[in-house]
């Protein structure tokens, strides 16, 4: 495995770090002996920086990757992240309109302490604002973040979603180490100002979603999503744009073939030629992907074959929205 610097922290991470979420939130049901196999594994390929988030299967998550990060402290980068709340009286939650956002001082100081107690450790290497609270000024936020770094609770801080200005108000306040957003061949919205923001103060973007949710790997059956998987709420998934996207995702296999790997192998490469300062986070719990993920930090990409995924990219324009109305409102603020 090959390593990336996180901004200007000097701390090395792998270039292919490990979302954790579909072990347990959105994504179908999930199977922890087989997701803490995957944590095993991600070890023995060098896979150091994994994340979380206290939202994600309300806390089972973090309690699930702590079976192994408590054991092998010193081997994980471990990021988490605060700010969704289920909504009062919601015990099935079914989608984002279920749950709100707070990110106000007091209640950052409760959640980091319920994530240091699921995760088992002393100290959380890099903690997010998941979303811009737009009832709290981010200068607000983020000096209640600044006090939980002069605790010794958290190393680093990182905004998720957040615009260029929120980035900026943010960063005056206390250095921000990281950027969590949705990236991907299909996701671009961020590299006209967002991405030049980032690189102005040395942060480095984490792309979340960087195989456009399985999308651009040409493995999905949309009738074979379960019922749970939070897929069926995005547009690109839908009617409208399937037919499009199923195309622009078999023309993207046979680029992947012509190159010698897989779809997902060459999505990831493609994050990765984007710049030294991007560590992408792809989600699995199959220790089959895992490894298929991790191979990508091998795949050096010509300008010819930037020059072909871009050109496939026109050929097929209606990608469609990545959310839903309701949950794009919360990004880019």
């Amino acid at each position: 495995m090959k390593y990336r610097k996180l901004g200007n922290t000097g701390v090395s991470l792998s270039e292919i770090g490990l979302g954790c979420m579909g072990m347990s939130h959105a994504y179908g049901i999930g199977n922890d002996e087989e997701s803490i196999a995957v944590l095993h594994r991600a070890l023995d390929l060098g896979i150091n920086f994994w994340d979380t988030a206290d939202f994600y299967g309300s806390g089972k998550n973090e309690e699930l990757v702590s079976k192994v990060l408590s054991k092998n402290r010193d081997k994980v980068f471990i990021a988490t992240k605060f700010g969704f709340r289920v909504k009062e009286g919601i015990k099935d939650f079914k989608s984002m309109d279920d749950a709100y956002l707070d990110c106000s001082p007091s209640y950052i100081k409760k959640a980091v302490e319920a994530s240091l107690r699921r995760l088992k450790v002393d100290t959380i290497d890099l903690y997010y604002a998941h979303r811009i609270d737009p009832k709290v000024p981010v200068e607000e936020t983020a000096g209640a973040m600044a006090d939980l770094v002069r605790e010794g609770k958290v190393k680093y801080l990182g905004l998720s979603e957040a615009s260029a200005e929120s980035i900026r108000r943010a960063n005056s306040v206390h250095p921000i180490a990281a950027l969590q957003s949705e990236y991907s061949l299909l996701t671009r919205d961020l590299e006209k100002e967002i991405l030049p923001v980032c690189r102005k103060f040395g942060i480095t973007l984490v792309p979340f979603s960087p195989l456009a949710r399985g999308l651009i790997t040409n493995t999905i059956k949309r009738e074979n999503l379960p019922e749970n998987d939070f897929r069926k709420t995005i547009p690109r998934f839908s009617d409208e744009y399937w037919k499009n996207n199923h195309k622009l995702a078999e023309g993207f296999e046979m680029l992947a073939k012509n190159k010698g790997c897989t779809p997902a192998q060459l999505a990831l490469a493609w994050v990765l030629a984007q710049g030294d300062d991007i560590i992408p986070i792809p989600g699995t719990k199959k220790i089959k992907y895992l490894e298929e993920n991790a191979k990508a930090a091998e795949i050096n990409l010509t300008e010819l074959d930037l020059k072909d995924i871009e050109d496939l990219i026109k050929k097929y324009p209606n990608i469609g929205p990545r959310y839903n109305a309701n949950t794009q409102k919360l990004v880019n603020k």
